[in-house]
């Protein structure tokens, strides 16, 4: 709760920083307040703070707070690598703010108790990326992008809201517990049928924020057309956020009815399973490839999802993976911002990258390895876990399905790894990059290895 109340009042702070006069001094101050909500997060973890006044909309329980470090975390690795564009940009302040408020209701997702806290955490966290995915005013793609994610996500908004309606109507209340004591006293089928639609409809809105197939069509456009470090944001931070909301809603809300939404959710992840792969093989852009590679592994988190029906022992392999998943984007995409500041975002942009910055080449093969899921990176424990979870399910054919596709995954990752080492480079300029940014690839590229190592330290960690 705490963590929640330092990153809000970050924003507030940030929008003030004219006026204080301290606009140069501004990224230290949210570094350090980010650590301060990562510490009282960390302190609340056996004595949490949850205000009475605020009990029936927002708790920050073990799951919450776990989730909340993972998000945090991945928060201040992002500042840090998104240091020159903040520098570079004329509106520095009201982009800090934007960022902070969506921080705050990614937040807000992962300790909702009421259906009202889980609509108001959905907009304050993606009215600031509609605007923040436009912020190159000068740049039509990036127009597109800010468009084109505002539209969609106004319907995504709308069926939110339906949904949300049609379950009031059918329990007469917005708590989750209430909800699910409303379902358990009811007899299996006999609740109203607009109850149904309702959580149907809720499920459409929830997999458009994780971009899961056929709710995806927004993700490639949006992410090829919004500054680098925006899309390293929407694919870290929003997912993570999005699918701590999806297994608090259906596992605690519909946990009663999950024989209805299963069913649909195992036809979206085999859906994304294969759009996603196959398209991204035959992608040319690497943000492009990105934005479905983060499909793919959209569906490999749902999957955690559909085996925790059958047990809340695979918490920790959504965690496990939320936080590997995450680490390892902020170390691709903050390479492919060094790589692709003059413009160009093909794969041939990375040509020679061996030669002219083995760092940064070294890095990023480490970050396409892991999610490619190759051992000893942290990638391939976090499929690994889901694997060993989905096994006690029904769904053994998506375990196939899974292998298959990943394999094709294997093929565009290694796409990028063969242009840095064994293709002819156009030009021999070294590509720069801060020694700030260096110092985000370098740590995170070695907590990919380190959790790889030792992927049951982050398990038993979290073990609920």
């Amino acid at each position: 709760m705490k963590g929640l109340f330092i990153v809000s009042g970050l924003g507030i702070l940030a929008m003030l920083a004219e006026i204080f006069k301290v606009k140069k001094v501004l990224l230290p101050m949210v570094l350090l307040g980010i650590l301060g909500a990562y510490v009282a997060n960390f302190m609340e973890w056996n004595n949490s703070l949850n205000i009475a006044a605020f009990g029936n909309m927002i708790a920050f329980d073990k799951v919450a707070i776990a989730f909340s470090g993972v998000i945090l975390a991945t928060a201040f690795f992002w500042f840090i690598m998104a240091n020159d564009y903040f520098e570079n940009d004329t509106n520095v302040t009201d982009h800090f703010a934007l960022v902070l408020f969506a921080l705050t209701g990614a937040l807000m997702l992962t300790a909702f108790k009421n259906m009202t806290t889980l609509f108001l955490g959905v907009e304050i966290m993606s009215i600031p990326l509609y605007v923040l995915a436009a912020s190159r005013k000068k740049n039509l793609a990036s127009n597109e992008a800010g468009f084109k994610y505002l539209i969609m996500g106004s319907f995504a908004s709308g069926f939110l809201l339906f949904g949300i309606a049609l379950i009031y109507g059918a329990t007469g209340s917005f708590d989750l517990m209430e909800i699910r004591a409303k379902i358990s006293g009811t007899a299996p089928g006999m609740m109203p049928m607009f109850f149904y639609v309702g959580v149907v409809l809720l499920l459409i809105a929830m997999c458009f924020k994780v971009s899961a197939a056929p709710f995806h069509f927004w993700a490639p456009d949006v992410y090829q057309g919004s500054p680098t470090v925006i899309t390293a944001l929407m694919s870290t931070v929003v997912k993570t956020a999005a699918f701590a909301a999806i297994l608090r809603l259906f596992l605690i809300g519909f946990g009663g009815v999950s024989e209805l939404w299963t069913v649909i959710l195992a036809g979206v992840i085999a859906l994304s399973l294969v759009i996603a792969n196959f398209s991204a093989a035959m992608q040319t852009n690497v943000k492009r490839m990105l934005a479905y590679s983060s499909i793919s592994h959209a569906a490999f988190m749902l999957m955690v999802i559909l085996a925790n029906v059958r047990s809340n022992a695979t918490l920790g392999a959504l965690l496990y993976y939320s936080l590997a998943y995450s680490i390892g984007s902020i170390a691709g995409f903050a390479v492919v911002y060094n790589v692709t500041k003059k413009g160009d975002e093909s794969f041939e942009a990375f040509n020679g990258l061996g030669k002219r910055n083995p760092f940064l080449a070294a890095c990023m093969t480490i970050a396409m390895l892991s999610l490619a899921g190759i051992p000893v990176t942290a990638g391939f424990f976090a499929k690994y876990f889901v694997f060993t979870n989905m096994i006690g399910t029904h769904y053994k054919w998506l375990l196939i399905l899974a292998v298959l596709t990943s394999a094709v995954g294997v093929y565009y990752y290694f796409k990028v790894i063969i242009a840095m080492y064994f293709k002819p480079a156009a030009t021999e300029e070294p590509v720069a990059s801060e020694m700030s940014v260096n110092m985000v690839i370098l740590i995170t590229s070695a907590i990919t290895l380190v959790l790889g190592l030792v992927p049951g330290f982050v398990v038993d960690m979290f073990a609920f």
